[in-house]
């Protein structure tokens, strides 16, 4: 249908990744390895913090929701992307573009939401022990998951149907692996002076304001840990606090540049690689960081491994 010289697409194509085609083989494989390690590591936490009664904490209750976030975050782009590399027809339809933006944006912001969550336990863990268990109670840590989930399907739902009242002209092409809601706006033929508000907006209330409490909180611990006289303390939360901030860093600093900064300089090639940092790199790190590396997580894994083979 065309009305005012504006085109009803049914279908968007994506263009994918500035990969050669003699490459694509060999990326599809790395793809596929990176995907499967994030499924991989994330199922492996969630199994392990269900089976170990060690792990009923609220730490481990934030993690093992962090690790469900991750696997669905990837899951939303990942197997797209993989079928685009070997697909001659990398074309996903109106419809599955805006339920594929519509759950990055639900799971990116739970990713956000939840690294705030856990900083704030480990900021009470660390600064005020004797009364963790007063303040971070079952009833708390319940309400701000579901807090969580409704402001993210909240936020999610708003900035989808924002998109779907626009009208596209006849360029369907997306720059992008997935479906961008900056490249859509780009494509949309009518006014997006709205959209761009409210991105600018929620971007600030989602990203930049937990970004800024994440710092806030790390700052408050190393305060806290500078006055421990123990070196041998001192160097096991720098070595964690350090870890967790490059991850922390990597996911912020990613989509604050992207979003929020952008600039007509930058490239489609850069714009790119900056989404895959925190769409594919950032949920396959998080296992190893927030959990693998973790004493706990190694002796949670002993014992259920110790009882499936005694049950055997």
């Amino acid at each position: 249908m065309v009305m005012d010289n504006q085109t009803v697409i049914s279908h968007f194509l994506l263009l994918g990744l500035p990969i050669p085609q003699e490459h694509k083989d060999l990326s599809y494989a790395l793809f596929l390895v990176m995907y499967l390690t994030t499924i991989l590591g994330n199922l492996i936490i969630i199994i392990l913090i269900h089976m170990d009664s060690h792990l009923h904490t609220p730490m481990y209750f934030f993690l093992s929701n962090l690790s469900f976030s991750d696997l669905c975050f990837s899951s939303v782009t990942m197997p797209k992307l993989l079928q685009n590399l070997l697909s001659h027809d990398p074309y996903i339809t109106y419809t599955g573009c805006l339920i594929q933006m519509y759950f990055l944006l639900y799971f990116g912001n739970m990713e956000s939401f939840l690294l705030v969550v856990m900083a704030y336990d480990r900021y009470v863990a660390i600064c005020f022990p004797l009364h963790y268990t007063s303040i971070i109670s079952p009833k708390l840590c319940m309400c701000l998951m579901v807090l969580c989930w409704v402001l993210v399907t909240l936020n999610a739902m708003m900035h989808t149907l924002l998109v779907a009242r626009l009208s596209f002209c006849k360029d369907n092409v997306i720059p992008h692996f997935f479906c961008d809601i900056s490249a859509l706006l780009k494509l949309a033929c009518s006014d997006t002076h709205i959209n761009e508000l409210m991105t600018f907006i929620m971007g600030g209330l989602v990203i930049v304001i937990p970004f800024l409490l994440i710092i806030v909180s790390y700052v408050q611990i190393v305060c806290s840990i500078l006055k421990v006289s123990s070196t041998r303390v001192i160097h096991k939360v720098f070595s964690t606090c350090g870890s967790h901030l490059s991850v922390v860093s990597l996911f912020y600093g990613t989509i604050i540049g992207l979003y929020l900064c952008s600039s007509d300089n930058n490239s489609t090639a850069k714009e790119t690689a900056m989404a895959m940092m925190y769409t594919v790199v950032t949920p396959m790190l998080n296992p190893f960081i927030y959990s693998l590396r973790n004493r706990d997580m190694k002796e949670a894994l002993i014992r259920v491994l110790h009882k499936k083979k005694l049950s055997l």
